[in-house]
């Protein structure tokens, strides 16, 4: 357990370098090249958390005072994803999940369900958090790696299933070889499908494109990220009450996020080009049966997609006020809208970057993540305090959006109450999924030309 806390806290701005560095000197690409890879990769993770730690130290004192100046208090308080993460990885399961779906991505490797090497480690600890609420409701380490494998197998399938639409919106510069088979952005993916689908049907609605693209040629400047950035700044700075220069100052800032987000995943993709191309050549030359491999990597490298940074701002003022009048909802998503932009990251290739079908699909989900998070609230508070977690004063329920607001977290919370019903459920869904999944990948194999 210490090992593996030992390797967690090195965090992705280290951890991923090193990997990537190995991964490089294996698959041939030498040294040197590996390392300016790996660490080119690594400095993208530290721009990224800078980055967001400037939005998160703009964000908060204003939706703070916007909460406080409205009344928009409510029981379930909003304590973000680190402190979800030292739950899964204090947790009775959490020294075992990384072995375990390190295991259970070579077994589906192998059998054809999958095509995607599960690289991005960091984030399994999405895995370890389902599996510590799951044992705290039923002390019981079986059920908890069962619900483990379960929430891997679907993720893994939702990101196999649509890497072909990532590779098509995102490009070859940013995406070559790359899936993003990651819980905190692949569950909104079926639901982008339906909504998506119930949009093509609604007369008027269906005529709406909100191309990013477009708007910017036709806007000018009026139509940039950076604008609309500073806008919005300026616009939730008028909303707290902000004096004139505290105004401007949030104007700038919201800004320069929505400037520098693009411009640092930019660096993702030119670390990790020279690995996956070399991957891919490897596999075409000495395994053809799987020469389609993917990586499994975290979505912080597409990110900066102008629609996504647009609508990752757009959606802090409405839910905010939303998450006061929904009946029966008792979570303010307060420290977690940070995190809002990774809700759309799987979402931008079904709408093909329809502004306003994201920024709708966006809303929906985070009001279901707002009530999964109230139900989830009572096992979350329980398991934070196992784990060491100290609650503010006044305090009597905690949960966060990343990874308590995510439907699947819930549904497959749900299914564990239900025991042998539940899993018999699960067990039929995973294997369809598996099924289907190794169908298309056969196919899409059988299609490939001949290296």
């Amino acid at each position: 357990m210490e090992v593996i806390n030992w390797i967690l806290g090195l965090g992705a701005s280290v951890m991923m370098p090193i990997i990537f560095t190995i991964i490089g000197v294996c698959v041939g690409n030498g040294f040197f090249k590996s390392l300016k890879s790996g660490l080119t990769v690594g400095v993208a993770f530290v721009g990224l958390s800078l980055v967001t730690t400037l939005l998160t130290d703009n964000l908060g004192p204003v939706v703070n005072t916007i909460v406080e100046l409205y009344g928009l208090n409510l029981n379930v308080l909003d304590i973000g994803w680190p402190a979800a993460s030292q739950i899964a990885y204090s947790s009775q399961i959490g020294a075992l999940v990384i072995p375990f779906g390190l295991v259970l991505n070579i077994i589906m490797i192998l059998t054809r369900t999958t095509k995607t090497i599960a690289m991005d480690l960091f984030n399994y600890w999405h895995y370890a958090f389902i599996g510590a609420i799951v044992y705290v409701a039923t002390d019981s380490l079986a059920w908890s790696l069962f619900i483990v494998a379960v929430n891997f197998i679907i993720i893994n399938c939702i990101g196999d299933l649509e890497s072909k639409r990532v590779y098509q919106y995102y490009g070859k510069e940013k995406v070559n070889g790359i899936a993003f088979p990651v819980p905190v952005c692949a569950p909104y993916a079926p639901i982008a499908h339906v909504l998506n689908w119930v949009m093509d049907h609604i007369p008027g609605i269906r005529s709406i494109d909100w191309d990013a693209e477009k708007m910017q040629k036709k806007l000018g400047f009026v139509g940039e990220p950076l604008f609309l950035g500073t806008v919005i700044g300026a616009l939730l700075g008028v909303l707290a009450r902000y004096p004139v220069d505290g105004i401007l100052k949030l104007a700038v800032n919201m800004g320069a996020v929505m400037l520098l987000i693009p411009r640092i995943s930019g660096l993702f993709g030119e670390g990790l080009l020279p690995i996956t191309e070399a991957i891919k050549r490897l596999l075409q030359k000495r395994f053809k049966k799987h020469a389609d491999l993917l990586i499994g990597m975290s979505p912080s490298l597409v990110v900066g997609d102008p629609v996504n940074m647009v609508c990752s701002v757009l959606v802090v003022p409405f839910i905010l006020f939303l998450s006061v009048v929904l009946p029966g909802n008792q979570f303010l998503p307060i420290a977690s809208l940070a995190g809002a932009m990774y809700i759309f990251v799987l979402v931008l290739p079904i709408t093909k970057g329809n502004v306003f079908r994201t920024f709708i699909i966006g809303m929906v989900a985070l009001v279901i993540g707002n009530y999964a998070a109230t139900a989830l609230s009572g096992v979350f508070t329980e398991a934070a305090l196992q784990s060491g977690v100290t609650l503010p004063d006044g305090t009597t329920a905690v949960a966060s959006f990343d990874y308590a607001g995510n439907p699947i977290t819930w549904l497959l919370y749900q299914a564990a109450q239900f025991k042998w019903i539940g899993a018999g459920i699960l067990v039929v869904i995973c294997i369809a999924l598996m099924l289907y999944n190794r169908k298309k990948i056969i196919a899409e194999a059988e299609a490939l030309p001949e290296v």
